[in-house]
């Protein structure tokens, strides 16, 4: 898969039989349809609203930044935003091909939800850690 941002060649990362696009240039990462949700149940977390098909009918943010190219259908992508405290502004795909996190926004998703949640048990603070570190922008 070509990058959407920066148009390098991807790599395939596995987590939990989840295979994420991303981006070894800038940091991206791909999420195809329900590879989210996939995720976040893999690691035990609530994530009420942050199903493909919740976020792609969010209002488009408003934004200087440039709509992306969806890397499966090519067709422009909506920017939108998740998260709370700071929203995360990201770009999804309006045929729900999936969604485009920039260098560094997973990391910050996943801090949001170690920061909500309380009652997180050591082996998925120990999850969360590790994958705040693989998508964590890298200088």
């Amino acid at each position: 898969m070509i990058c959407p941002t920066c148009s390098s060649d991807m790599v395939v990362i596995e987590y939990s039989d989840i295979e994420l696009d991303y981006c070894t240039e800038c940091h991206g990462v791909w999420f195809d349809s329900g590879e989210l949700g996939l995720l976040l149940n893999s690691i035990e977390i609530e994530h009420h609203g942050l199903l493909l098909h919740d976020i792609v009918n969010i209002p488009e943010a408003k934004t200087a930044e440039d709509k992306r190219k969806c890397p499966i259908c090519n067709r422009k992508m909506k920017k939108t935003t998740i998260g709370q405290k700071p929203e995360i502004l990201i770009d999804v795909c309006d045929l729900e091909d999936g969604l485009w996190f920039d260098g560094g926004e997973v990391h910050q998703l996943i801090g949001q939800f170690t920061e909500k949640q309380s009652q997180v048990s050591d082996s998925q603070r120990d999850i969360l850690n590790f994958l705040g570190e693989v998508f964590k922008a890298q200088d």
